[in-house]
């Protein structure tokens, strides 16, 4: 400090203004990051959480403020270039004006939808059931897709392509979901290859620099002292399966592998057994609420067996996702794997059930927009007759996933968890104490929130003002869980630790968003638009709206365009992208040897004198 002191008095009047301003900058730049951290959502409740549970724990409720923070700013994405727009125009707002452009070339029966509005008197329990699956009164408003029917907008002299808005709008948050998500995991990739050494190294982390100094209640430092003796029993149980798999012979080899192979079997069965429930609970739900609600049929159903049918595909895909990793959970112990590998691929058997659960339930329903039989129907190029605006459909499937999903987290945590505390706290039954409390699952918890976004992101498309239920869904959820977490379930006796748990959330988050990408472009490049309701009714899909607005542009800038997404550029720029990409995997190969070689030297540092006796 002296140095530098000293030598400002030779430095000219500018580089003295530019120091001193530099360290004003940086100096008000971290009285605000401090400021901030008090503004942070939760921030006292999970440092509680984290005071006494550990960061495994703490490192779910951060995750599920990573949600309501981004779900909160997708609405804010969607209504602000999507939903304010619209209210805006129809409603005159700000010398504001709006065209809807009728359809060209298009059959009249393909353009007619009238939603299932209530009309005359309406009795409370069908308001209920419309607050619950999206019909009735709900379909026409801005919450769904059809309602979103116009070609522009006109605010004082500007004008607004909402069409192109609702599409650009689409890219906007997924492409945000991504880029946050990569930004967030870089962090807990570098600290999971840092734990990725070997055992000695593993051994000595544990035993030196495994203490949480977080902890300050007695019975999580309890529960982190049977934590750390778990993990060096699992570290010498893993040690001794490598010396068992070592020593097999080749029949134990023929045995162990034919018994994965058919217990794969047995799990294969039973996903299909999943797929085809929710294949056929679709289609039987489509089929008879459509009919039901089309044709005035309601009479004829109650209100209960109708909400039943409605919510069936929720139902089972609920009932899915609970009885298959219990099976799971069930055959992995005859595998004969490692503890560790055990977990991770119960857990990735568990993401694929809860994802592919969706991605069937959307096929199904597509397998059914799409089914065409006679002349009429070819015509629109979906099944018109039973859905006129097939968008607001998927969309209120979706909303009722989200909703339903909701309710049994709810219904659990008040119906079982309760329960189920106050009998092991004042029932001195042995049964009773045996079972004692249900556990904490993290990684449980963390599968239960991430299909919720998944969700989120495929019927936020069809639904603009869905990510803000699921804000205030998780921001419900947070409370519920730290309520259920204090009162009625105790910690897992075998955590997870935080680094890479965090990790893993993301890596899991990022499949799911990968996954929403799919049904997304097949929704938008290849189904055919609704053409009775929706911004995409002049349309043949809703990318079309894009080379229809390049055409507009002046002819220079279309050339420009057109030449981009042309093969002549592609191919050149797919084969720069894969050598950049091979120079940075033969970089990272060389830093990997080259860390090899420093863990050799150190190795030998402890065994060879000479790298121990000083120079003189």
């Amino acid at each position: 400090r002296d140095c530098q002191q000293a030598d400002i008095k030779y430095l000219s009047g500018w580089k003295q203004w530019k120091r001193t301003s530099s360290k004003s900058l940086k100096k008000v730049l971290g009285e605000v990051k401090e400021l901030s951290s008090y503004l942070e959502l939760w921030r006292h409740d999970i440092h509680s959480i984290e005071g006494k549970f550990g960061t495994g724990i703490q490192s779910y409720f951060s995750f599920l403020r990573f949600l309501v923070l981004l779900n909160f700013i997708i609405f804010i994405l969607m209504f602000s270039f999507v939903t304010l727009p619209s209210i805006i125009s129809k409603y005159g707002m700000f010398n504001s004006s709006f065209a809807k452009i009728p359809p060209k070339n298009i059959e009249p029966h393909c353009t007619v939808y009238e939603p299932s509005g209530n009309k005359g008197l309406v009795y409370f329990y069908t308001y209920l059931k419309d607050l619950l699956s999206g019909t009735g009164f709900l379909e026409v408003t801005v919450l769904f897709y059809g309602y979103y029917t116009i070609d522009a907008a006109w605010i004082s002299i500007l004008k607004y392509n909402l069409p192109l808005a609702y599409l650009l709008a689409t890219f906007a948050y997924l492409a945000l979901s991504l880029i946050w998500i990569i930004k967030r995991s870089v962090g807990g990739f570098k600290q999971n290859l840092v734990h990725n050494e070997d055992q000695f190294q593993s051994y000595c982390n544990k035993v030196f620099a495994g203490w949480d100094f977080c902890i300050t209640d007695p019975n999580a430092a309890r529960l982190k002292h049977r934590s750390l003796q778990y993990e060096l029993q699992t570290d010498l149980e893993e040690e001794r399966l490598k010396r068992k798999i070592a020593d097999r012979t080749t029949k134990e080899k023929l045995r162990i592998y034919s018994l994965r192979i058919f217990i794969n079997i047995i799990v294969i069965a039973v996903l299909s057994g999943c797929f085809y429930s929710i294949y056929r609970a679709t289609v039987f739900s489509q089929e008879n609420s459509n009919v039901s609600i089309r044709h005035g049929d309601v009479s004829n159903m109650n209100f209960q067996a109708n909400l039943l049918v409605q919510y069936l595909p929720s139902i089972v895909i609920t009932l899915a996702n609970f009885i298959a990793p219990q099976i799971f959970s069930f055959l992995i112990r005859f595998e004969d794997y490692s503890p560790a590998f055990e977990i991770r691929l119960t857990l990735m058997r568990c993401v694929f059930v809860r994802l592919a659960n969706i991605g069937v339930l959307l096929f199904s329903l597509w397998s059914q927009i799409s089914y065409c039989a006679t002349d009429e129907c070819n015509a629109c190029g979906y099944n018109y007759e039973l859905y006129p605006c097939w968008e607001s459909e998927v969309g209120q499937e979706m909303y009722k996933l989200m909703i339903f999903d909701f309710i049994i987290i709810l219904a659990v945590i008040l119906f079982v968890d309760f329960p189920r505390k106050l009998l092991v706290t004042h029932c001195s039954c042995k049964p009773v104490q045996w079972c004692g409390l249900q556990e904490f699952g993290i990684s449980d918890n963390v599968l239960e929130i991430i299909y919720g976004q998944t969700i989120c992101w495929i019927g936020t498309f069809f639904s603009p003002l869905l990510p803000a239920i699921a804000t205030i869904k998780y921001f419900i959820i947070f409370y519920i869980k730290k309520i259920s977490l204090i009162h009625t379930r105790k910690p897992a006796a075998r955590p997870i630790r935080a680094s890479s748990s965090n990790f893993f959330f993301l890596v899991v988050l990022l499949i799911g968003l990968v996954l929403a990408f799919i049904p997304l472009g097949i929704s938008i490049a290849h189904i055919p638009s609704s053409k009775a309701c929706g911004p995409f009714r002049n349309f043949n899909t809703s990318w079309a709206v894009v080379p229809h607005t390049i055409d507009g542009f002046p002819t220079g800038l279309r050339q420009v365009l057109y030449g981009i997404a042309s093969e002549a550029f592609a191919v050149p720029f797919f084969m720069v992208i894969c050598l950049i990409m091979f120079y940075f995997i033969a970089l990272a190969g060389a830093h990997k040897r080259v860390v090899e070689q420093l863990r050799e030297q150190l190795v030998m540092v402890r065994f060879d004198p000479l790298f121990c006796t000083p120079k003189v």
